[in-house]
């Protein structure tokens, strides 16, 4: 199968934005070439409590089934309407200041999107 480039960000925990201290938990990647965007994520409940005792770790699962929920295009209240997959990963990595931030986007090659997601997320989120 033919390499193909992508994009990705890192999605990182930042329980107190101020403080500018972040855990990563997931990442989303998107390849314009294959027709893919995807997001995975990991929480650690000991890890997170460590970090950042008194977080809301379900707030923190929310945000990022609610990623997950844009990437496959979704479309509920509270969500953006956006058809084109690459303008989802747009909206998806602009900074915000949330407990759920992006990363910079990254890049690479593959010929299989979906594994590299995997492999990045045991790679950047253990």
């Amino acid at each position: 199968m033919e390499r193909v480039g992508y994009q990705y960000v890192v999605l990182r925990c930042v329980p107190r934005v101020e403080r500018e201290e972040f855990l990563n938990v997931g990442v989303v990647l998107y390849s314009q070439r294959r027709d893919f965007l995807d997001a995975a994520f990991r929480l650690d409940p000991a890890r997170l409590t460590a970090f950042a005792p008194g977080l809301d770790q379900e707030h923190v699962r929310a945000a990022l089934d609610t990623v997950c929920a844009i990437c496959r295009g979704e479309t509920r209240p509270g969500l953006p309407v956006l058809v084109k997959l690459g303008a989802r990963f747009g909206w998806l990595t602009a900074p915000r200041s949330t407990v759920v931030q992006p990363g910079p986007v990254h890049g690479g090659l593959t010929d299989d999107p979906a594994a590299e997601l995997v492999r990045l997320l045991d790679q950047l989120v253990g």
